[in-house]
Order: C-alpha cells, then structure tokens, then sequence
C-alpha cells in the first residue's frame, strides 16, 4: 500500500517537473516576444499614468477653475450665460470642447442638458444629457428624469416613461426615487393607464410615505381608482 502510494507521488512530482520544464521551454524559445509584450504593457501603463498626471489633472484643476462663473449663471437661472458664457468668462460649451475628457468636461454636459430643458431647447437638451455619464446616486436620476421631462414637451411619450422609469430604479432613495415614480404614474394616466398608475401610486404610499409625494399620494389613488370603477 505504501510503496503504491510512493509510486503515485512520484508519478505526480514527475508530472510537475515535466510541466514545468514545458514552461521553461516555452519561455525559452518565445523570450524575445514575452520581452516585447512585457515592454509594451509597461509603457502603455507608464503612459497612462504620466497623460493622466502631466495633462489630465492640470486639465481638471483649469476646468474647474473655468467653470466656476458658468455654475454661478447656472444656479441664477442666467441659462443662456451659463451655457455660452459673458464674454470674459467661459460657458458650459467651451467648456466641453476645451476640457472634453475632464471630470468638469462631462459635467458641463449635465449642466448644459439641464439649461437647454429650461430654456424650451428640448432636443438639444435630450442630446447633451445622453453625452453625460455618472454613478452619483442623485445625479444620475435626475439626469435621466430631464430627458423624460423633455420628452413629454415633444410629445414622444413612450419615450417619457421610459426615461422615468430608468430614472427611479438607477437609485432607491427617498429623495429621487418616488419624484420620478410620481412623474411615470401621472402620466400613465393621462394615456389612460389607469390600473398601472395605481400600482405605482400605492407602491409610493407603502415604500416612501414620508416623501413629499407620499404625504399626498391618497388623492392619486382615490382618483385612479374612481376612473378604473366608472
């Protein structure tokens, strides 16, 4: 028994240092071109890290520095400023094309999205919202609940409740959350979709009562349910 299991462990070391020898070999005879791919990644690498140190940061410190005045527009309601700038300083626009790929970059497409809503400009709105990426918990469904506000001004509805209904599950907050499940329910109804509009009307009520639209949500629901008993 036990010289059989002697037999087996050499077997096995055997197959290991057979393995390894193969790898040896391996490296032996491609050398040349590991050495190449080797160098090739840690220049890629230390590329990276020197474009995003020596160009990328004093990028980001600029652009934020720029966008300063444009925000100060932004939160006045000065909207046309704000995306095009006074003259002296610069707006949201220039601020996507001089700082594109900079963190104030991809914000100013938020803040632009978000002005040209104000403004009536609701495809350019819709544009310059798709153009703006995030994983901000807030942001991100407010971004997406703009695009469903300007799709109902085109009166392209399905596309409204689409954008609303992304809106409430990217984030489950007390804040976001049931604004944009009122928003979908509303107009749900309006389309006559009476009996979806409750669902959602009773899944505010239960899930977030304390919400503003919690604490009037009985009104919603007594009205979907007398047009669903007529």
């Amino acid at each position: 028994m036990v010289k059989n299991k002697n037999i087996k462990n050499e077997n096995t070391f055997s197959d290991v240092e057979g393995a390894l020898t193969k790898t040896e070999q391996f490296i032996e005879d491609n050398q040349k071109i590991l050495t190449i791919v080797i160098g090739a990644v840690v220049l890629i690498i230390a590329g990276y890290l020197s474009f995003t140190k020596l160009y990328i940061q004093p990028k980001e410190i600029d652009a934020q520095e720029q966008m300063f005045m444009a925000e100060q527009y932004f939160e006045k309601d000065s909207f046309n400023l704000a995306i095009n700038g006074d003259g002296n300083y610069l707006g949201f626009l220039d601020i996507i094309d001089d700082y594109g790929m900079t963190k104030a970059g991809n914000l100013s497409m938020y803040y632009t999205g978000i002005s040209y809503l104000k403004m009536g400009q609701y495809e350019d709105a819709i544009e310059y919202l798709n153009g703006f990426s995030t994983d901000d918990v807030l942001l991100a469904p407010v971004a997406q609940g703009a695009k469903g506000d300007a799709y109902v001004e085109l009166g392209e509805t399905d596309k409204a409740l689409t954008a609303y209904e992304k809106a409430y599950k990217l984030s489950d907050n007390e804040f976001t959350t049931p604004i944009y499940m009122m928003k979908a329910a509303t107009l749900l109804e309006s389309e006559g979709e009476a009996k979806k509009a409750l669902d959602i009307y009773k899944t505010i009520k239960e899930k977030y009562p304390t919400s503003s639209e919690g604490r009037t949500i009985d009104k919603y629901i007594a009205r979907a349910e007398l047009k669903l008993n007529k």
